[in-house]
């Protein structure tokens, strides 16, 4: 088998179960999925308290508040400065290893690599409702204001560093449903293509 050094990155609607089907696609492939990790990278190396880069979670009665914010509610600078500091670990991490990203711009931050893979995971908003009730154990009121407000912010964030939507074709390799396979059938598919993709037998 030859292996190329590769990065898959995951951009994802709030409740379409991107982070599960992120974490079982990197199981499958045998290989690292960043997600938080990469703000407690962050916090660690700018020596901040880990609540202002992910945005006082520590300190939120609900586990989901700080997906709201993905990096933090301080000034644009601190922000900006925050990005920063995520670029680099992420740069870094895919230096390293093959690897799943997930969010955190990381498609734009990586859109320049050759053996990137990008994906968006979607559902509508039924089953976003659905997932994050019956999946998530939210509360049907909690969950429709969150994913009214987390997919604002995460819109408006990608918006910001990278210039265009998180959910623009233009810079995506798949779009897809996550309803129509599960999450184990999507990670399954994802896993397939990255092996077709960048696992390939040698000659």
């Amino acid at each position: 088998m030859s292996h190329k050094r590769f990065a898959v990155t995951i951009t994802r609607d709030f409740g379409s179960m991107g982070r599960p089907i992120a974490k079982k696609t990197a199981e499958i492939l045998g290989i690292e999925c960043y997600d938080r990790d990469i703000v407690e990278e962050t916090a660690k190396r700018m020596n901040m308290p880990l609540s202002s880069v992910s945005d006082l979670e520590e300190s939120a009665k609900n586990m989901f508040f700080g997906m709201k914010y993905p990096l933090g509610m301080g000034t644009t600078d601190v922000q900006d400065n925050i990005f920063i500091a995520q670029q680099k670990i992420i740069n870094q991490l895919v230096e390293k290893e093959s690897c799943i990203i997930v969010g955190r711009c990381s498609d734009y931050i990586l859109k320049n690599m050759e053996n990137a893979f990008h994906v968006y995971i979607y559902a509508s908003y039924e089953d976003k409702l659905d997932n994050c009730v019956n999946l998530l154990g939210m509360k049907e009121a909690e969950a429709r204001k969150m994913i009214n407000d987390v997919d604002k912010a995460r819109m408006q964030y990608h918006k910001h560093y990278a210039g265009y939507a998180m959910n623009d074709p233009k810079y995506k390799d798949l779009m897809i449903n996550s309803h129509f396979l599960g999450v184990d059938g999507t990670a399954e598919l994802l896993a397939d293509i990255v092996r077709k993709k960048f696992l390939t037998e040698e000659e």
